[in-house]
């Protein structure tokens, strides 16, 4: 093969994954805006983004290791289904920076809405996972931080004691 074939192969090879990236960003940003149309079960992703916003909300800023820890939950909840792990995530980093930007959303308000959506659908308790939410829990070194966030550990275990009886 020439160096011009080899020039011509490469830079076409670099087109196609720079247009595949633009493409894979485009269908990311239009499954997180239209996610109640095309995401099958999409109030039960909303309801576990928004417990998993209260953990890294609780401390301000996301931080590397939540990041992971985050990834890694996704992970663990949806296996292979890399669309639902990503659009979880897109959901989380979306409530959180609504929380810290103070755009629509404030803590407070996402505490009730996940005390009054777990009321509604008590199957969702079912969705509260403490040993998942646990790995958020140990990114934080500040000790105050850790207090509340353990004050929301205790928050949603309390909602799943009292909502799981009552989905049975």
């Amino acid at each position: 093969m020439s160096s011009f074939t080899a020039f011509t192969v490469s830079r076409l090879y670099e087109k196609c994954s720079k247009d595949r990236e633009v493409f894979k960003s485009l269908k990311r940003a239009l499954r997180k805006m239209f996610r109640e149309f095309l995401v099958y079960h999409h109030s039960s992703l909303e309801y576990r983004a928004k417990i998993l916003t209260l953990m890294i909300a609780s401390n301000g800023e996301m931080c590397e290791c939540e990041q992971k820890a985050l990834k890694e939950i996704a992970e663990s909840i949806y296996g292979n289904e890399i669309d639902r792990v990503e659009l979880l995530i897109d959901t989380v980093i979306e409530y959180h920076s609504k929380i810290v930007t103070n755009n629509g959303l404030d803590f407070e308000h996402l505490i009730q809405l996940v005390g009054k959506e777990t009321k509604e659908v008590p199957r969702f308790v079912s969705k509260i996972d403490m040993k998942l939410l646990k790995i958020l829990h140990q990114c934080v070194n500040d000790e105050d931080e850790r207090l509340f966030q353990e004050r929301i550990l205790e928050y949603l275990e309390n909602l799943k004691d009292e909502y799981s009886t009552k989905s049975a």
